[in-house]
């Protein structure tokens, strides 16, 4: 039986923007919030087909719609064109539009403004642990991630690796987002190595059989297409020749394990990089749902020994650093980091957060705390 899941996402009383990669369940969301909107699918082919043959279809199909109606318009990304006559429809009658898409990108590349502020935006994420309830379970998400396409699936396995394909084929493909597959395709296993680690661009392009300029491409399309994203060392003073390379986090596990074939039970090792990244997820998510969380995300890295911060979390002038840990003991090294950072202007939180059961302060004023209290924490806004 497929479990529809309460989302934290609240419906907005305008028109907006929804995004998120495929499979994140926007389309359920939205038929659950807005069921008696006129819906228009361009996911469908013949649909899609109509609407690229006549240019006068959109606004004829919505004639009959009163001031206030909402249109539920799916894939929006297909055609950019639309947002044109939707934003004439929101001006002169008043009409109010949930927009789906799984990419920015297109839409980007089209020139449209994104209706020129009359549409808010909003980005879903996969599951949250508060989402799932007494079903979250943190081995099964590290392994398999939590998009609701395939948390639902009778093999969660088979299901991601579908995924992988149907995203080469319909995402990539379909929409000429590359002119060589291969070379793409070779791109994501080795991109998917790097999950939690500092980006190196160099690397990546020679591991994928690639230029470094086109590699530079593939982040950008991983980014625009919602599974992945950089997040940024935080530099204050440095020169421009000791800045550095930004991290790369995919944003669900089982789709960053999926794309390199390796679905077996994470290696202690990996578990490492899997738990950080669902705390960069659920950093970001949070962040998507309570604006106040943060204003800006980095990570935190100093010295030639490269100590370093997991998170540092910016709001105003104060700072909330974050290291993450996928033990259940702790050994003096574990806190290095958060001692080192104490020195930076403005940190006024160093949090530890870990895989064991008890919570206590650490000697040098670090707050250490298991997985399970730090999420209660990201619920309150830390």
């Amino acid at each position: 039986m497929v479990k529809d899941y309460d989302r934290r996402l609240q419906p907005p009383s305008s028109s907006f923007f929804l995004f998120g990669m495929r499979g994140v369940g926007k389309t359920t969301w939205a038929r659950r919030h807005f069921s008696e909107a006129h819906r228009i699918d361009l996911l469908k082919e013949s649909v899609y087909q109509a609407y690229l043959g006549d240019s006068r279809l959109f606004r004829r199909e919505l004639a009959d719609l009163g001031a206030g109606a909402w249109v539920l318009v799916d894939e929006i990304q297909r055609l950019p064109w639309l947002l044109n006559e939707i934003h004439g429809l929101i001006e002169e009658r008043k009409l109010r539009f949930v927009l789906l898409g799984s990419s920015a990108r297109k839409l980007r590349r089209a020139g449209v403004n994104l209706l020129g502020g009359r549409a808010l935006q909003r980005t879903m994420s996969p599951l949250l642990p508060c989402e799932l309830g007494a079903d979250f379970m943190l081995d099964e998400v590290l392994r398999f991630g939590s998009l609701p396409l395939v948390w639902n699936a009778p093999s969660k396995a088979e299901q991601l690796e579908a995924y992988v394909q149907l995203y080469l084929k319909e995402e990539i493909q379909a929409e000429a987002l590359v002119r060589n597959l291969p070379g793409f395709a070779r791109f994501l296993p080795v991109a998917a190595l790097f999950h939690g680690q500092v980006l190196n661009v160099e690397g990546l392009a020679r591991d994928s059989g690639v230029a470094r300029t086109t590699v530079q491409g593939y982040l950008d399309i991983l980014e625009d297409t919602l599974l992945a994203f950089r997040l940024r060392a935080f530099e204050g003073r440095l020169r421009v020749k000791e800045k550095r390379h930004p991290k790369l986090y995919w944003l669900d596990s089982g789709i960053a394990r999926a794309a390199k074939k390796q679905l077996h039970p994470p290696s202690p090792e990996e578990r490492g990089s899997l738990l950080e990244g669902l705390v960069a997820q659920l950093l970001r998510a949070h962040q998507a749902l309570d604006a106040a969380l943060y204003d800006e995300l980095y990570y935190w890295a100093v010295g030639k020994d490269s100590v370093e911060v997991d998170f540092l979390l910016q709001r105003g002038d104060r700072f909330t650093a974050i290291e993450v840990k996928a033990r259940e003991r702790l050994e003096p090294a574990a806190f290095a980091g958060l001692k080192a950072i104490a020195d930076l202007p403005g940190v006024t939180r160093r949090i530890l957060v870990y895989l064991g059961e008890t919570s206590f302060r650490h000697e040098a004023g670090i707050e250490v705390m298991p997985f399970d209290r730090f999420l209660a924490e990201l619920e309150k806004g830390l």
